[in-house]
């Protein structure tokens, strides 16, 4: 009896665990997860938050990892010109394109968005989707430890095979030419990769496999800036 007394009193001296010690050990491997995965996927093909989310609701997945050499140029480039025109000069994270937007914005605050590629990697692969302005710091701090740690073309080569890029969980450029164009990304013509670069702001809306005649338009110009890229694309080569 004296030993279960003993054993009570211990118990009711020791320090319970506050919630809000509860939530911080939570936030440190929220914080030191990606940290430690971004060296991993340096050489690890990684799946995205969407992805993951859409396994874990039964609903299907379809993407096909492709290294970068097995995916057109073409495509490479309209991506680049469309999603990122400075990718080969910033270091993950564009502060003359964030700095202009906020000007633009005004007292409302931005009215659009300046994500590098860099960046919407970080927010696929460990981020969420809405709430930006909780979001952005952490995807600016996860962008430049991705451009430090990896490549230009690792960095693409993650970007273009994550990118969600049709309706019914169609991610990465393989599945997503294979569908609209009947052929694998490496055989991909400029237009098509034009087609396919415009969709990128909203794959389910703007589907490369039924463009509407805006989207269309939007290829048009896609393609033009892609030709005349020259330079910009230096860091792929």
């Amino acid at each position: 009896m004296a030993f279960l007394a003993r054993a009570s009193s211990d118990r009711r001296l020791r320090p319970r665990t506050s919630a809000a010690a509860v939530v911080m050990r939570i936030l440190l491997v929220l914080i030191a997860l990606p940290i430690i995965l971004v060296p991993v996927y340096s050489v690890v093909p990684p799946v995205s938050t969407l992805m993951l989310a859409r396994w874990a609701t039964g609903r299907p997945v379809e993407r096909v990892w492709t290294p970068l050499d097995q995916i057109s140029p073409a495509l490479q480039r309209a991506v680049l010109v469309s999603e990122d025109a400075r990718f080969c000069q910033h270091h993950g994270v564009d502060w003359g394109a964030i700095g202009g937007v906020l000007k633009a914005g005004g007292d409302s605050g931005p009215g659009r968005g300046a994500s590098t590629i860099a960046m919407q990697v970080a927010k696929n692969l460990f981020l969420w989707q809405g709430g930006a302005y909780l979001r952005k710091p952490l995807e600016i701090a996860l962008a430049h430890w991705i451009d430090l740690v990896w490549s230009k073309r690792r960095v693409m080569e993650v970007y273009l095979n994550i990118a969600e890029w049709g309706p019914g969980g169609v991610f990465g450029a393989q599945a997503a030419a294979r569908r609209a164009f009947g052929k694998d990304a490496k055989a991909l013509t400029a237009r098509e990769a034009a087609m396919m670069a415009a969709a990128l702001p909203n794959p389910v809306l703007r589907d490369a496999k039924k463009p509407s005649r805006s989207a269309r338009a939007h290829a048009t110009i896609v393609a033009s800036r892609a030709r005349a890229a020259g330079a910009l694309t230096a860091c792929l080569r």
